[in-house]
């Protein structure tokens, strides 16, 4: 099963590029983006994967707006061969220039939501620490992700209104991650296993010159699972980033946090992230949680629509919600970005807090698998 990728010199097995180089079920190559304005006042979502053991290709994109309703396009279809297909339904996928520009369409439909925007990097790919959780004897996550910090132009059209998107009011993040993370419809058979909890932490943020990022999974007694923070020099445009191979990050030795959650909630009120450098100076980040996005816009947790779930040959929906009206202890509603402002007392930024807990966490004294914060 030979696809137009295979004629690249890029091979990391005997197989052609269709065959993954491992059998598990759950294996998957996802790419994401955000984007958001500078002011706060709006956000939206996107996101794609094949799973070519499941047989699936999906796509979500989905926007709110301050006071508005979060609008989410959902589409699901049997996987192509051919892996530069990126297309579901009306919901495509463009590869401008590799690692600097990316555009995602989305046509006429009856969710309402249309869009054509340019995603442009102002980083160098950045390549976060491989990320392998386990159940038991068995890898439920084996992943690696690279992150890339840019601006959008473009339109977006949205029921509520047209936003006009350009690059001097508009953040974003690109987000492309591939391995073997759980997925679909439940897989049966076997001794029952009790699911652990786990917490979830991601927070990219803008500077000035520069961009910082810090990444955290935690065990339910806040052991560090996966814990990294680094910083990356930010580029005036795509132009003059340079090539991969001279990226210079800065790895620190560790990174830490402090959550206050809203009472009721697992929704982060105030956040503080601690860079810790190898030599130098603590860095401590204030974050200030704004615009509320829920991630099941995007398929992650939804009950219907969630990520490499069979639908059909080909299957769109569409829903609307009001996030400030949600369950914030639903499963599906644990799962969340907010955009926030930033400060090291220093400087002033801006980016997005990605959370998710689920099951007892000791720093947060959470002790059951869905209740909120004293």
């Amino acid at each position: 099963m030979l696809n137009a990728l295979d004629d690249y010199p890029i091979h990391q097995t005997p197989l052609p590029l269709a065959y993954p180089a491992t059998s598990d079920r759950n294996v998957y190559d996802r790419t994401w983006f955000n984007g958001y304005g500078n002011d706060g006042s709006w956000y939206f979502g996107f996101g794609m994967a094949i799973y070519p053991h499941r047989g699936i290709l999906d796509a979500a994109f989905s926007t709110v707006t301050e006071g508005g309703l979060q609008h989410c396009f959902y589409g699901s279809r049997r996987a192509p061969a051919e892996r530069t297909d990126m297309s579901v339904g009306p919901l495509r996928l463009e590869v401008i220039e590799p690692l600097r520009k990316t555009r995602i369409i989305l046509e006429d439909n009856d969710s309402g939501l249309a869009c054509d925007l340019v995603f442009s990097t102002r980083t160098a790919g950045i390549q976060e620490a491989r990320q392998t959780l386990f159940q038991g004897t068995r890898a439920v996550m084996d992943a690696t992700r690279f992150d890339q910090f840019g601006t959008w132009e473009g339109l977006l059209h949205t029921p509520d209104g047209d936003i006009r998107v350009d690059p001097e009011s508009s953040r974003g993040t690109k987000d492309r991650s591939w391995g073997v993370r759980t997925v679909g419809e439940p897989e049966g058979g076997g001794a029952p296993v009790m699911p652990k909890g786990i917490a979830f932490m991601w927070a990219p943020l803008f500077w000035d010159d520069h961009v910082s990022h810090a990444i955290f999974f935690d065990g339910p007694e806040g052991e560090a699972l996966v814990r990294e923070g680094l910083t990356a020099p930010l580029y005036p445009n795509a132009d003059a980033v340079p090539a991969q191979g001279e990226a210079r990050d800065t790895r620190m030795a560790t990174a830490r946090h402090r959550i206050r959650y809203h009472k009721g909630t697992r929704l982060a009120e105030a956040v503080e992230i601690d860079l810790v450098p190898l030599e130098g100076d603590l860095r401590t980040i204030t974050l200030t949680p704004g615009l509320k996005f829920q991630m099941k816009g995007l398929g992650y947790g939804h009950p219907e629509w969630g990520q490499g779930m069979w639908k059909g040959e080909l299957a769109t929906g569409h829903e609307r919600f009001d996030p400030r009206q949600l369950d914030p202890l639903a499963r599906e509603n644990l799962h969340t970005q907010q955009i926030v402002t930033a400060s090291d007392g220093q400087r002033s930024g801006i980016g997005v807090f990605e959370q998710i807990v689920v099951g007892p966490y000791a720093p947060a004294g959470f002790k059951e698998f869905f209740d909120g914060a004293a």
